[in-house]
């Protein structure tokens, strides 16, 4: 089976739920057309209040709804409760008992494993892969850092050319040939998001829109390889930067080199994300077991 590439966007609604300004307005010519030919989904799920990280990206995960399971919208880590549902539940898991292989190529420095050996708050991506038994910082993997070239913090200001990022596309692509699975947790969007204010704050547009060109400069390299590639987001945020907090704005899911998905919410998403990897998604964790 030819690697899956996820890009796992956060906090980045679909630009058909964007205000007028924003930052789906920069040039974006591979990402742009490759999302406005994909779905914009539910990410509310008909539950009141703001879509979460840790529920939401559960639900992709899993094919479960994550925010039935845990009662509400949850974030932004997975807690015990969601983290029982990775555990049992997760692509990587389900993949790596079939026999398969599942990679997360972010890059985690030094600090990250320091500052969680005192209190492991690991999100849904990074969590679910050590649930399955994997490392992270496969070396085998070329490492993605989730900010994608910029800083940090604001101003997120770039510390790597554009074009580093299309040739770490390309790099990626080919590494990915001995996996099934390959994701990257793409995080920055929702940081950048939560410096939104009632005043459209221009630095943090300017930040958004330059982030968003670097994900479209590594899907450019993903496609130029041929990769297979799907593309995904956990809740709105980053489209509406005159508020600071999530939205309920409709997410993207987007794709190249697989069938067209006839869905309409994230958890009909991760369920067919479970198809792509030619896993049947487990029986509902809300139904009595057999007898």
């Amino acid at each position: 089976m030819t690697a899956l590439i996820w890009l796992a966007l956060d906090g980045v609604g679909h630009p058909a739920d964007a205000l007028p300004e924003s930052v789906w307005n920069a040039k974006l010519p591979t990402l742009r057309p490759l999302v406005e030919a994909g779905l914009a989904l539910d990410a509310g799920l008909g539950v009141p209040g703001l879509p979460q990280s840790a529920t939401g990206q559960a639900c992709w995960l899993t094919g479960q709804d994550a925010v039935r399971y845990m009662g509400e919208h949850f974030g932004p880590q997975p807690g015990p409760t969601l983290r029982r549902l990775l555990d049992q539940a997760s692509w990587p898991v389900q993949l790596t008992r079939a026999g398969g292989r599942a990679g997360l190529a972010n890059f985690y420095p030094p600090g990250y494993f320091e500052r969680h050996l005192q209190r492991p708050r690991h999100g849904c991506f990074p969590y679910s892969v050590l649930s399955a038994g994997l490392p992270l910082n496969p070396p085998d993997l070329p490492p993605v850092l989730p900010t994608l070239g910029l800083s940090y913090a604001a101003p997120w200001a770039p510390q790597h050319p554009l074009a580093d990022i299309a040739a770490l596309g390309e790099a990626l692509a080919r590494a990915a040939a001995p996996y099934d699975l390959v994701m990257c947790d793409l995080w920055l969007g929702d940081l950048i998001g939560h410096s939104g204010a009632p005043e459209l704050p221009s630095a943090s547009l300017r930040a958004g829109q330059t982030y968003l060109q670097r994900v479209d400069a590594l899907l450019e390299g993903l496609l130029a390889v041929g990769a297979k590639v799907l593309l995904s987001s956990d809740h709105g945020n980053l489209e509406n930067l005159q508020t600071k907090s999530h939205t309920q704005a409709r997410v993207p899911l987007a794709w190249a080199g697989v069938l067209s998905p006839q869905v309409s919410d994230i958890v009909e998403a991760g369920q067919w994300v479970g198809q792509q990897l030619e896993l049947t998604s487990t029986p509902s964790l809300f139904d009595p077991p057999p007898s």
